[in-house]
C-alpha cells in the first residue's frame, strides 16, 4: 500500500469506527473513552488547555462555593478530563479561586469527586483588557463571525496576548515536565501557545481545537498578524474544527500566506519539516449524563417551581440560552418572537419565552448594544402583548450553573437556537439530550455547526424575521406524535454522536498520524 493511502487509512479509522456505532445499538460512553485512552495513551500524560476554567470558586453568603460553568463547549470537556485525567491549564477567574488552590494554581477536579487536576493560569486586570476584550474578542472573534461587527487591532493588545499565550505554555511545560505529553489546546484565545510549547522540544503530540469559525482567505488576510497566528496553528500535529466548510477556509489561508506544501485530498500541510493535519470534528455533548440530570427528581421539583414562578402552568414556553452576544441573534429571536404574535394571535396569553442571557465582554461597545437592544424589545413584547400572571418575554440576566439549566430543558416546549454565524452551538444538542420525554421542539439556525447533524429540527434563518415566526407557530402547533417522531429522530444523532465519539475522533487521528514521517511518496502536494 502506497504511504498516502495508508495514511487515509488511519485518518479514516475513528471515522470509520463512530459510524460503526451510530448505525448499532450501542452507544459510545466515557468508559470507551477509558478503555480507548488506556490502550493508545498510556505512555503519555493529557493536558487539556483552554482560556476558560471548568469549575470557579466564587465568594457566597454562605462561604466559598463551587460553580459548574454552563458554557457547552466546557461541560462537554469536563466530561472528557473527567475520563481521561491529567491536567486542565485554564485562567482562573473566580473571586476565590486563589483560596482554594495551593500555591502553584492547582486544585483537584470535580471537586465532589476528583478525576484531574485544574491548574489555574493568573491573568490581571490588564492582560483581561488586552488579550481577552482586546485582541481576542475585538480582533479574532468579529474575525471569524460574519455577522458585520468591524474588527480592531491594537499592537499592545497583540503584544500583551503573545505574552498570555507564553505563560499559558509555560503552565503546560511546567506540568508536564520532562514526561512524554498529549496537549489538546482549545479555541481561538491560545492561538500561539503550540509554537511555544514546540519550541521547548520536548515530547509532546499537540492538537488544537478552533471552535468558531475559520473565515475564508480574503477576511483573514485583513489580519496584521495573520501569518504569525497561522505559524502558530502549523506548530500542531492536528488542527481541528467542526466543519469541513471551516478546515478547508483555513487550508486555502495557509496556501495563500504561507510557503508551504499544502495537500486538501490529504487535508496536511507541511511547512519547514513539521506536518500538520487539518480536519472536521463535529462536537458533541455527554447526552448520557444530561439526561440523567433531566430525570432527577431534583429537577422535575424545579421545573414545577419554575413554572408556578414564571406562571406558566396554562402558558407553552420558549427558551433561549446564549451570552449576549451580537452573534447569537438574540433580538433576530425577539423580533420573529413579536411577529409571531402578530401573525396569530390566538399565541398572546398563551405563550411565553424565557430568555437567558449570560453577561459576557460588557466592557466592549458592541455587547453592551445588543443587551440594551434585547432588553427594549422584551419590554416592547411585554407591553404590546401582555400575558396574565407574568412577562410574555422574561429575560434572566446572570451566568446559570449548568445544574440550573436542565429545569429550564424539561420545561421548554421550544428551545431556539438562532445563531447569525456559529461553529457548531451546543446549547442545541443539550436541549434535545434533556428532552427524555420527547416534548420538545427545537428552532435551529441554518448558520450554526449543529444544523448539518440535527435536520429534523425547524430550522429557520434568523435574517428572515417572517419565517422564524411560522417556524415559532409550526413548532408550537405540530401535533403530539409527529412531534415525538422528529425529537425521537434529533435524540438519536445526539446519544450516537456524544463527546466521547468526539474526543475518540480527534485523539485517535493524532496519534494515528501525528506520529508518522512526511509523506515520500504519492502525488505531490501543492507547494504555495
Amino acid at each position: 500500500m502506497e504511504f498516502q493511502e495508508r495514511v487515509r487509512d488511519a485518518l479514516g479509522r475513528a471515522a470509520e469506527r463512530t459510524r460503526q456505532r451510530a448505525s448499532g445499538p450501542r452507544r459510545t460512553t466515557q468508559a470507551d473513552l477509558v478503555e480507548w485512552a488506556r490502550a493508545h495513551l498510556s505512555d503519555r500524560r493529557i493536558v487539556v488547555v483552554s482560556n476558560r476554567e471548568p469549575y470557579s470558586h466564587v465568594h457566597a453568603e454562605d462561604g466559598v462555593r463551587v460553580v459548574r460553568n454552563a458554557g457547552g463547549v466546557i461541560v462537554a470537556l469536563d466530561a472528557v478530563a473527567r475520563a481521561l485525567g491529567g491536567v486542565w491549564v485554564a485562567h482562573g477567574s473566580g473571586d476565590a479561586d486563589r483560596e482554594v488552590a495551593d500555591a502553584h494554581g492547582r486544585v483537584a477536579c470535580p471537586p465532589d469527586r476528583p478525576a484531574y487536576t485544574l491548574r489555574r493560569v493568573w491573568l490581571d486586570p490588564v492582560d483581561h483588557a488586552r488579550y481577552y476584550s482586546g485582541l481576542s474578542n475585538s480582533a479574532l472573534w468579529p474575525l471569524c463571525h460574519i455577522v458585520y461587527v468591524r474588527p480592531s487591532f491594537r499592537a499592545e493588545e497583540w503584544e500583551r496576548y503573545v505574552d498570555v499565550n507564553r505563560r499559558f505554555a509555560e503552565a503546560v511545560l511546567d506540568e508536564v515536565g520532562d514526561e512524554p505529553a498529549v496537549v489538546f489546546i482549545q479555541d481561538y484565545h491560545l492561538a500561539l501557545v503550540a509554537g511555544f510549547l514546540r519550541a521547548s522540544g520536548r515530547d509532546l503530540r499537540i492538537a488544537q481545537f478552533w471552535h468558531i469559525p475559520w473565515p475564508n482567505p480574503e477576511v483573514f488576510r485583513i489580519l496584521p498578524w495573520r501569518r504569525e497566528v497561522l505559524e502558530g496553528l502549523l506548530a500542531n500535529d492536528l488542527v481541528g474544527f467542526h466543519t469541513r466548510a471551516h478546515a478547508s477556509n483555513f487550508l486555502d489561508s495557509v496556501a495563500a500566506e504561507l510557503e508551504s506544501r499544502v495537500d486538501h485530498g490529504l487535508a496536511a500541510i507541511e511547512r519547514a519539516g513539521h506536518r500538520t493535519w487539518v480536519g472536521d470534528f463535529p462536537i458533541g455533548v455527554d447526552a448520557e449524563e444530561i439526561g440523567a440530570l433531566a430525570g432527577m427528581p431534583v429537577s422535575a421539583a424545579a421545573e414545577r417551581r419554575l413554572r408556578f414562578e414564571l406562571a406558566l402552568e396554562n402558558s407553552r414556553m420558549g427558551l433561549g440560552v446564549d451570552r449576549m452576544d451580537y452573534t447569537k441573534g438574540i433580538p433576530e429571536r425577539l423580533e420573529a418572537l413579536e411577529r409571531l404574535f402578530e401573525r396569530h394571535p390566538e399565541w398572546i396569553g398563551r405563550f411565553a419565552h424565557v430568555q437567558v442571557c449570560v453577561p459576557t465582554r460588557i466592557e466592549l461597545a458592541e455587547y453592551r448594544a445588543v443587551r440594551d437592544r434585547t432588553v427594549d424589545l422584551a419590554r416592547r413584547i411585554n407591553d404590546r402583548f401582555p400575558r396574565t400572571g407574568g412577562p410574555t418575554v422574561h429575560l434572566i440576566e446572570r451566568n446559570l450553573d449548568f445544574f440550573e439549566l436542565v429545569p429550564l430543558y424539561r420545561a421548554a416546549d421550544v428551545c431556539a437556537v438562532t445563531s447569525l454565524h456559529d461553529g457548531m452551538n451546543l446549547v442545541a444538542k443539550e436541549y434535545v439530550a434533556a428532552c427524555t420525554d420527547l416534548e420538545g421542539a427545537l428552532l435551529l439556525s441554518p448558520f450554526t455547526g449543529a444544523a448539518r447533524e440535527l435536520e429534523r429540527a425547524y430550522i429557520a434563518s434568523p435574517f428572515d424575521c417572517e419565517a422564524m415566526a411560522e417556524a415559532f407557530h409550526a413548532a408550537l402547533s405540530e401535533a403530539a406524535q409527529p412531534r415525538r417522531e422528529r425529537m425521537a429522530a434529533l435524540r438519536e444523532t445526539v446519544l450516537r454522536r456524544t463527546v466521547f465519539d468526539w474526543a475518540i475522533h480527534v485523539l485517535d487521528s493524532l496519534v494515528g498520524t501525528g506520529l508518522r514521517a512526511p509523506a515520500a511518496a504519492g502525488r505531490e502536494p501543492t507547494v504555495h
